[in-house]
């Protein structure tokens, strides 16, 4: 059927359309073939002395002077004898075209002029006169120029034109980019392919039915809804969305992002615009999906340009107009999606426009199973996987992310040989991603092992022993990407996070940093990135959260981030906000100093553990540790995870 199909789309019956290029070539073998015959049949060049003796011998039949040039032809039967035919007959262009045999440049001298005059009254010669006509040779050349100049013209149209609609000329630059999807070109991606987005599906179903039975919704007096915007963090499946609309509906999908409406050229983007929604009046009902629309759909009025005219802002202002304005686009429904909806001009986000936004938000425990089920169907793998531990093992995964995973699961189980994908090349993965490559060829001194291992151990002791930190599953001083060891828990997934939850995560962050004061006396640099994540907690705790007495219940969060520039609040006010911050996180880590001090052996134990085997597990924490003592029931997946699995990447509050 797709054969049929794409040999009906040919023009013809199936027929091979006459391209231009033939054309041009067909145009310069003619020329090259005029350029030929009219310069090579001049006939071979000779003396005067030489055509003397010719006509003395009676070889000659005729010739014509044109006031500086004699031009000679012999006899049949003399030329016969002087030119033999190549290959026992007559070329070609000798057949086609046979001119003089000899030329002969004739002096200025009366003398030699007076002598063809003698030669032609003798009759020993047939003699004319015929000035020569410079007006053949220059239309020629005329025709030759403007004939290469129009080539290379069309040439460069065709270039200059792109992929624009209509055949790529420039005339058609103002023209529509979309790629439009129907009955019979579809996209192959239907709502089933997409997990994990239950109550996004639910509402573009909505509209897919709307487009299919629109009576079931039009005898009860309601509108078909004009547009809908899908917003969301990068990787959680919006333009997935929009190819599940387009394989569902069954009517044409125009697709385009928000960049094919700019251009270099004032006016073509609102060209586009207007062409784009005419295609889509014209094969009504239609969808018309636009991709990052924040390209053109920032607020207006932000950002003024140098100019005097805003090319972006024209282009917006016609795609307010198509969508809602005086001509009423009934039938043609709008998707676009974005994950800057708070830089989106209002006017493009106002009901009658976008009358739905659908938040992609990053997927739960529930969805994660569900996306891990998608793309594991295409995979081989064993019966070893625990598709409930991978998906509490990855919280904040996108469904991007998730495929991504599944994929370097499958590179590293062909990279070992192996025919099916096992839970560890999961587990592996999730490393890879998670903490980069390992790099157990990075040189380490001693020392420098000791501090690493000390310093993990820290983290690992501080997080067991407070109560809101993350479970623990893994500490690893094997340098992965950037750092030289790392310690992996499995975070609780909740909505809302209490002060003691920071605090207690903070403290377990400080672990570290407070192991190599206690231990060693001395702190390095190794702390960078804990630092750099309590600093962010504090000050969210004190000036986002509200969760400070001392400030109260103020918080100077701007969702919209339009006080970038200016501080609402006083000098006094951030003295005091950095004073709180300070004291917080002095907090937490004089507490972390004093778990480890109490703790000094355990800590010990963990470290040398640590630099004897370089990865330990859970288990391994237990037994040195002892059971946590405000530890939770453990989950039914987690206890029946092998000992060699790698946990997630721990996650901030």
């Amino acid at each position: 059927m797709e054969q049929q199909r794409n040999e009906g789309d040919k023009p013809g019956g199936g027929r091979r359309q006459l391209s231009f290029y033939w054309i041009y070539g067909i145009i310069g073998m003619v020329l090259l073939a005029m350029l030929f015959l009219n310069s090579g049949g001049e006939g071979k060049r000779i003396q005067w002395a030489e055509l003397k003796d010719h006509v003395e011998a009676g070889h000659v039949e005729h010739i014509l002077y044109n006031g500086h040039t004699a031009l000679v032809t012999l006899k049949p039967a003399v030329r016969d004898s002087l030119f033999p035919p190549q290959d026992g007959g007559n070329s070609l262009l000798q057949n086609v075209y046979r001119g003089p045999d000899y030329q002969v440049s004739v002096p200025s001298a009366e003398a030699y002029q007076e002598e063809l005059k003698l030669w032609a009254d003798a009759r020993m010669v047939k003699y004319d006169y015929e000035e020569e006509s410079e007006l053949i040779p220059q239309l020629f050349s005329y025709v030759i120029f403007f004939g290469l100049m129009i080539a290379v013209w069309l040439f460069l149209m065709r270039r200059l034109g792109g992929g624009g609609a209509g055949g790529g000329q420039i005339f058609n630059i103002g023209k529509s980019k979309a790629q439009v999807y129907d009955k019979s070109k579809g996209t192959n991606v239907t709502f089933a392919d997409v997990a994990g987005l239950d109550g996004a599906k639910e509402e573009l179903q909505e509209i897919v039915d709307f487009l299919k039975q629109p009576e079931k919704y039009t005898d009860l007096g309601a509108k078909i809804p004009k547009g809908a915007l899908l917003v969301g963090p990068p990787g959680t499946g919006k333009t997935l969305l929009a190819k599940a609309v387009a394989g569902e509906a069954q009517v044409p999908f125009f697709s385009l992002s928000g960049s094919d409406f700019v251009e270099m050229f004032v006016g073509v983007g609102a060209s586009r615009v207007r062409d784009l929604f005419k295609q889509a009046k014209e094969k009504s009902p239609a969808i018309i999906f636009i991709d990052e629309i924040d390209a053109i759909g920032r607020a207006r009025g932000k950002n003024v340009s140098m100019g005097s005219n805003d090319e972006r802002e024209n282009t917006l202002n016609q795609l307010l107009t198509e969508m809602d304005g005086f001509g009423t686009n009934s039938g043609v429904i709008i998707l676009a999606a974005t994950n800057r909806a708070d830089i989106l001009d209002k006017a493009l986000m106002r009901a009658g426009r976008f009358d739905r936004q659908i938040y992609a938000d990053m997927p739960d425990l529930t969805e994660r199973k569900a996306i891990f089920e998608v793309h594991l169907r295409p995979i081989k793998v064993d019966t070893s996987i625990d598709i409930d531990f991978l998906s509490r093992q990855t919280p904040g995964f996108s469904g991007a992310d998730i495929a991504n995973v599944c994929n370097e699961a499958a590179l590293f189980a062909a990279r070992k040989g192996r025919d099916l994908v096992t839970h560890q090349d999961f587990l592996d993965a999730v490393d890879r991603i998670i903490g980069g490559l390992e790099k157990k060829s990075k040189i380490i001194s001693e020392q420098e092992k000791k501090t690493i291992a000390f310093h993990e151990a820290g983290h690992a002791v501080v997080s067991w022993l407070v109560e809101h930190a993350s479970p623990l599953v893994k500490v690893s001083i094997v340098p992965r990407g950037q750092s030289l060891g790392a310690a992996w828990y499995l975070p609780e997934e909740r909505q809302i996070t209490t002060t003691d939850q920071i605090l207690d995560e903070m403290c377990a962050a400080l672990g570290g940093r407070a192991a190599e004061s206690v231990v060693f006396d001395k702190i390095s640099t190794g702390a960078l990135s804990d630092l750099e994540k309590v600093t962010k907690q504090a000050y969210a705790l004190v000036t986002v959260y509200g969760l400070n007495d001392r400030i109260g219940n103020i918080s100077y969060y701007d969702s919209r981030g339009e006080q970038s520039f200016t501080k609402p609040y006083s000098e006094e006010t951030a003295r005091v906000i950095d004073e709180e911050v300070s004291k917080v996180i002095e907090a937490a880590y004089d507490r972390a100093k004093d778990i480890l001090n109490n703790n000094l052996d355990k800590l010990t134990a963990l470290a040398e553990s640590l630099l004897k085997n370089e990865v330990i597990f859970k288990e391994d924490v237990e037994r040195i540790l002892g059971a946590r003592p405000f530890g939770k029931p453990e989950q039914p997946a987690l206890d029946a995870a092998p000992s060699e699995e790698a946990p997630s990447e721990e996650e901030p509050a």
